[in-house]
């Protein structure tokens, strides 16, 4: 059975980075840097990073806190796990967090073959299999949305329960995507070099944006993909989400058959940065369910 949630929250002013004209830098979107003081540096966590060979690449992922396992999955091409903090931080205290760097991002390799939504699920498979072989919760922005929908057709028996926040139907018609590196780095130039510190192959930056603009180009994530998602999934999205418009979300709601929807009014992409307590107080009754 479906049920519309509507959660009500007050817009603070984050913009999405796919908004070059933002006042504010990059870093303050993704909450990369500079960090509070003592603040656990996520993505680059030694004391609780692992690494796991998935087909061509060594995938980074962070384990924390004790319980069933719940996978974290960030958003693409300037997303982070430190970005997903917040969850992590929160989650943490009642699950076994898995929060991981995907393809090409952070620590994790890019590998030798072109990304696909079907690799990127096999991907998530290896992080999983690594850790447990309990059925995860997955939570996944933007990008890690889309790999969280994907996993959840085709390991439907793995996942007990999806939520995707800012990642809705996409299709090559819907959105079309190019890499511009030298715009990113007169953006922000210290968010970008300490992303760039952080990759394994630093020198494929421009291959990997170009990859990432050729995958969001020829995506496909609609119905036959959804109609397959047998766990519950709550879709959560911004009102003015610049990325994952309304209509897509609307979309990807009516074309899974368990689930339920939660819109922040007011609120952009990246959603849980403008208003976490708003997109918590959607998610918790979810997963208590």
């Amino acid at each position: 059975m479906k049920q519309l949630l509507f959660s009500f929250a007050l817009l603070i002013g984050v913009s999405s980075f796919c908004q070059s004209q933002t006042a504010k830098p990059l870093r303050y979107f993704m909450q990369q840097a500079p960090s509070p003081e003592g603040a656990i540096p996520y993505g680059n966590n030694p004391k609780a990073g692992k690494y796991v060979q998935a087909g061509d690449a060594k995938i980074y992922y962070e384990v924390y806190g004790k319980g069933e396992p719940f996978v974290v999955l960030h958003g693409g091409l300037l997303g982070s796990t430190y970005e997903m903090h917040q969850f992590i931080d929160s989650l943490s205290t009642r699950y076994q967090v898995i929060a991981v760097s995907t393809r090409g991002h952070g620590k994790s390799e890019l590998g030798t073959e072109p990304l696909t939504i079907e690799q990127k699920a096999g991907d998530i498979l290896a992080v999983i299999n690594a850790e447990t072989s309990k059925q995860v919760t997955i939570l996944g922005f933007s990008d890690g949305g889309f790999g969280g929908y994907m996993f959840a057709s085709l390991y439907p028996e793995r996942v007990k329960k999806l939520i995707a926040i800012g990642a809705g139907e996409q299709t090559p018609e819907l959105r079309r995507m190019e890499f511009n590196a030298v715009e990113l780095f007169q953006l922000d130039p210290a968010y970008m070099e300490q992303q760039l510190a952080l990759m394994p192959e630093p020198d494929r930056l421009m291959e990997f944006g170009n990859q990432i603009a050729d995958f969001y180009n020829s995506i496909s994530i609609s119905k036959d993909l959804f109609e397959k998602i047998q766990c519950p999934v709550l879709v959560l999205a911004g009102e003015k989400d610049q990325n994952a418009a309304l209509k897509t979300i609307l979309s990807a709601y009516r074309m899974i058959p368990d689930s339920q929807l939660g819109i922040i009014p007011n609120a952009g992409h990246g959603v849980f940065l403008e208003n976490f307590p708003a997109v918590w107080f959607a998610m918790d009754p979810f997963l208590k369910q």
